[in-house]
């Protein structure tokens, strides 16, 4: 566990398995480090078992001397599906009681096995060669640092190590049925395509594991690229708008990613492939000094238009 600024640390535990035992080692961790650490819950509600999950959180807590913050949120389903919007909403419940709790990094426990089940599926989604990347070991966020200290871990290691402590302690893990639910696209890999890949390929997962890491390696290059090209297309100070020339004159692959970089640096999702396809053709054609004044693009509630020459994101309110 990497030694984070400030005086505590926090878990995200569900009660799981998986963030159970990352709790337990992070306890033993903090404790020879001085620190105190804090475990975070999230009820979702959206499995009858919740309230359990909620007491078993709140008890492995207390075997382990941590103090323990949990939080209701609803979560609101849209087109993005089930699992997107209680993603979504679980990061934010975290990010608030991390806050709350004065915790600058939060320690989540992804493993060698969700990795390589995340690299597969956006693989079969169509993510490109930088989105095999997948989870990275640590990122900021919502004023955090993320760290998943244990995507080199086999799964199969975790449960061992959660058998025995329930052994030792007669605290169980939570199971979430949703795991083996084939109706969502993980545990449709879990049930149905990986029996069979364990069957012909036994390390699969470590070598998808591997490929993210090399994929984390390109897109870190990339990004170095094309923050390069960004400040030379005459940024605005607040980096909203740039210069439609100066992004034309670069060779056509990079500036699709100068667009992506403009866009994660403006908080937004990336669009699909089809839609920056057409966004490129719709810039490349413009007026070379933008007069084409018709030429808005409405992406996550906003506007990105094209006025006198410059490439701006505007709040959608502003335009219409």
């Amino acid at each position: 566990m990497a030694g984070p600024a400030g005086s505590a640390v926090g878990v995200a535990l569900s009660a799981g398995a998986d963030s159970a035992m990352l709790a337990l080692h992070a306890a033993h961790a903090a404790r020879r480090r001085g620190l105190r650490l804090h475990c975070f819950h999230v009820h979702h509600g959206l499995q009858p078992e919740a309230d359990d999950w909620l007491i078993r959180a709140h008890r492995l807590a207390g075997l382990l001397e941590a103090d323990c913050h949990s939080r209701r949120v609803t979560v609101e389903i849209d087109g993005r599906g089930l699992e997107a919007a209680a993603r979504d909403a679980r990061y934010a419940a975290l990010a608030g009681l991390a806050a709350h709790a004065g915790v600058g990094h939060l320690l989540l426990a992804h493993h060698q096995d969700d990795q390589a089940e995340t690299v597969l599926l956006r693989l079969l989604r169509g993510t490109g060669p930088l989105g095999l990347a997948a989870m990275r070991p640590v990122m900021e966020r919502d004023g955090l640092v993320w760290s998943r200290p244990w995507l080199d871990q086999p799964r199969s290691v975790i449960l061992a190590c959660a058998r025995r402590f329930g052994d030792l302690s007669g605290w169980q893990p939570a199971r979430d049925p949703s795991n083996a639910d084939a109706r969502y696209a993980r545990a449709a890999l879990r049930t149905g395509l990986a029996p069979v890949l364990d069957a012909h390929w036994p390390a699969w997962r470590r070598t998808l594991a591997r490929h993210a890491g090399q994929a984390q390696a390109l897109s870190d290059w990339v990004e170095e690229a094309a923050q390069a090209d960004w400040q030379g297309l005459d940024p605005s100070p607040d980096g909203r708008e740039f210069s439609l020339a100066a992004w034309r004159a670069l060779p056509a692959h990079r500036q699709a990613q100068a667009l992506r970089h403009w866009l994660r640096a403006l908080g937004l999702r990336m669009p699909t492939e089809a839609r920056l396809r057409a966004w490129l053709r719709t810039l490349r054609g413009v007026h070379a000094l933008g007069h084409d004044r018709d030429v808005r693009l409405l992406h996550e509630g906003v506007w990105i238009a094209v006025q006198r020459g410059r490439v701006l994101c505007l709040p959608k309110t502003q335009v219409e």
